[in-house]
C-alpha cells in the first residue's frame, strides 16, 4: 500500500488524512510533518497508521507520494531545503504554483500533479480537480469523493479562481442574517433560519445533472418574491461583478 508523506499539516491536510483513514477498512500509512505539532499529534492519536516525523526530510524519505499542503509564501523556503528521490510522486495542494515551478523545487522527482482539495474530502464528499491526472493524484483523491481531470493548466487555474468564491458566499449569508437581526429577529434565531434554509437546499445539488438555471427557475414564481430579489441583484450588476471578480482572481494567479 502507498505510504503518503504530508508536508504542511493545516486544515486541508487534516481533511485529506481524515478522509483516507476515518472508517477505512485498511488505513494507508501516513507520515506527517511536525510543523503544526498539535494538529499532527491529534491525527496520530486518532489513527493508528499515522505518525509524526522528526522533520520534513524524514517525511520525504519515508514516503512514496509526497502531498504538499504549504502556504504559497512558505513553499520555496520549505521545499528548497528537502532532498527528493527520482521515484517520488508529488501531489501539490499549493495555490498559484504551476507544475513547472514545482519541478524546480522537487527535482529529481518528475511525477508532479496539482490539486484543489476542499475540506469536504474529510467525509469523502467532494470531487477534487487535478492536473495532470497522474496515478498518484487520482489514487489519492478517487477514494475521497473523486478526481476531476483538467485538460490543461489554464483550466486548472480557472477552477482555482472559482474556489475563491467560498468566503463571499458565507459573507452573503451573513449579510442576510444581519439584515434579519437589524429588524428585531434575535441573532441566534436569524442565523439558524438562514443556515437551515441553505443547508436544506444542498440536497438539490447532489444530482450529476444539476442545472443551476433550472434550479433558479424552479425557485422563482412569476411575479414572486424570489424573482423580484434576483432581478434586483441583476439590475445592480451583482452577477457581472462576480464574473469581473473571477477574472481578477484568475489574472492574479496566472500572472505569477
Amino acid at each position: 500500500m502507498t505510504t503518503y508523506g504530508v508536508v504542511g499539516v493545516g486544515s486541508i491536510a487534516t481533511a485529506i488524512v481524515t478522509g483516507l483513514c476515518d472508517g477505512a477498512a485498511e488505513q494507508p500509512e501516513v507520515v506527517l510533518s511536525p510543523r503544526n505539532a498539535e494538529r499532527a499529534a491529534d491525527l496520530a492519536a486518532r489513527f493508528p497508521s499515522v505518525r509524526v516525523a522528526t522533520d520534513n526530510q524524514q517525511v520525504v524519505d519515508d514516503s512514496d507520494v509526497v502531498v504538499v499542503c504549504l502556504l504559497p509564501i512558505h513553499t520555496e523556503e520549505v521545499l528548497a531545503g528537502l532532498q527528493f528521490r527520482a521515484d517520488h510522486a508529488v501531489v501539490s495542494a499549493i495555490a498559484g504554483f504551476p507544475v513547472g515551478q514545482l519541478a524546480g523545487l522537487v527535482a529529481p522527482a518528475t511525477d508532479i500533479a496539482r490539486s484543489i482539495p476542499l475540506t469536504a474530502v474529510a467525509t469523502r464528499g467532494s470531487v477534487t480537480p487535478v492536473y495532470p491526472a497522474t496515478p498518484a493524484a487520482t489514487g489519492l483523491y478517487d477514494p475521497l469523493g473523486g478526481s476531476m481531470e483538467m485538460g490543461n493548466e489554464l483550466a486548472f487555474e480557472a477552477v482555482s479562481a472559482a474556489s475563491a468564491t467560498v468566503a463571499a458566499y458565507f459573507r452573503y449569508l451573513g449579510t442576510v442574517t444581519g439584515w434579519l437581526s437589524d429588524r428585531g429577529i434575535p441573532a441566534a434565531a436569524a442565523h439558524r433560519y438562514v443556515a437551515d434554509t441553505f443547508a436544506a437546499l444542498s440536497g438539490e445539488l447532489e444530482s450529476r445533472g444539476t442545472n443551476f438555471a433550472t434550479l433558479a427557475q424552479a425557485h422563482s414564481t412569476s411575479g414572486g418574491l424570489n424573482e423580484q430579489f434576483a432581478h434586483h441583484l441583476e439590475t445592480a450588476g451583482t452577477y457581472d461583478a462576480v464574473q469581473a471578480g473571477l477574472d481578477a482572481v484568475l489574472a492574479r494567479i496566472t500572472q505569477k
